[in-house]
């Protein structure tokens, strides 16, 4: 074990012993159905994506100091490009033996989605073979128990329910690789396509009904991003047709507290979007483990603050109050961004 390791190794422990011992006080857990119930004053969620799981993977010290009440993966957990399922379960497997990751288990809920990375086709559409194969291995690689809905329903869309001191807080997890069209590309550039429909006709029915339900709080997951327009790559607005409805159905919502979180594109950003009656917040955070430093100047007419081409992973940090800390985190504890949202009204 190289000195680096064995620093990082005796780090966790420390870091173990800290949130075990803030765990103890603060929440009891049942993993039957993802509850929760605190007596502390603040629900924190810490989400990221993009990790190659071959690479150092420096940030789990970090989201382990934040003392998080979940983890979401947002997809590209593992990078697994193959129809050989041998071959991806292989890569999960040394993803949940790297010693952060395993602390983090240890003392975490962990939920997710994947991109396409870890769906198994690069940019991957609904005409991977492999798809029903590789939900298995995404899904044990979660820990979702055998018997949970999402294993007997075509698709990774989940949805989850945290009791946050009688505050309820609702986290739907979108699938946006098994039912979405295959879209092309021009020049290297993905071509909006009216035509097209990302989420599928019974994930758009799981979805409205999912959506008719009360909470306080609202976050919703996607591998791909939701609000920005001008990118070439993957992102939701290059299907416009699904962006809309959905952002009708957000207008609809009972409550303004709407977070978006999304990843997939090596890079960190927050973007705000006013809708008729309330504002909408996406957090991208992206990646754990690589970040892409050949946009610094791309624009997006959505963003809050500035693009963050770092390692990142997200937080989000609801107060009893209802207002929340959104953020950016790095390396060493640093601070990229923060945004607050006020408490409603």
């Amino acid at each position: 074990m190289s000195l680096k390791n064995i620093t990082t190794f005796f780090l966790l422990i420390c870091v173990i012993g800290i949130h075990q011992s803030c765990k103890d006080q603060k929440q009891t857990i049942d993993k039957t159905n993802y509850t929760f119930k605190s007596n502390e004053k603040e629900f924190t969620i810490a989400f990221g994506s993009c990790n190659k799981h071959h690479l150092d993977q420096p940030l789990w010290d970090d989201i382990l100091l934040q003392s998080p009440d979940l983890w979401i993966w947002l997809g590209d957990n593992i990078y697994a490009n193959t129809e050989d399922m041998s071959e991806m379960k292989k890569k999960y497997d040394l993803q949940k033996v790297r010693i952060g990751y395993a602390a983090l288990q240890k003392n975490v809920p962990i939920i997710g989605i994947w991109d396409d990375n870890d769906y198994g086709s690069n940019d991957g559409d609904k005409y991977y073979d492999k798809k029903l194969e590789s939900k298995t291995l995404a899904l044990d690689f979660l820990d979702v128990s055998t018997d949970a809905e999402v294993r007997n329903r075509a698709g990774m869309h989940q949805e989850f329910l945290y009791d946050f001191d009688g505050r309820k807080i609702r986290v739907l997890l979108l699938d946006t690789r098994s039912f979405r069209d295959p879209m092309q590309k021009v020049k290297k550039k993905y071509i909006p396509d009216a035509s097209k429909d990302i989420l599928g006709s019974e994930q758009w029915t799981w979805l409205e009904q999912v959506l008719s339900k009360d909470e306080d709080v609202l976050i919703i997951g996607s591998g791909i991003q939701f609000l920005p327009e001008e990118h070439r790559f993957e992102k939701w607005s290059n299907f416009p047709t699904s962006k809309s409805r959905l952002l009708d159905l957000l207008k609809k919502e009972n409550t303004n507290q709407i977070i978006l979180i999304s990843g997939d594109r090596h890079l960190g950003e927050m973007s705000k979007l006013e809708l008729e009656n309330k504002t909408i917040y996406e957090v991208t955070s992206s990646g754990l483990t690589h970040s892409y430093r050949g946009i610094p100047n791309e624009t997006n007419r959505y963003r809050i603050d500035s693009l963050i081409p770092k390692l990142n992973f997200g937080i989000i940090n609801i107060k009893e109050d209802l207002s929340i800390d959104l953020l950016l985190r790095g390396d060493g504890q640093h601070e990229h961004l923060k945004h607050n949202i006020q408490k409603p009204e």
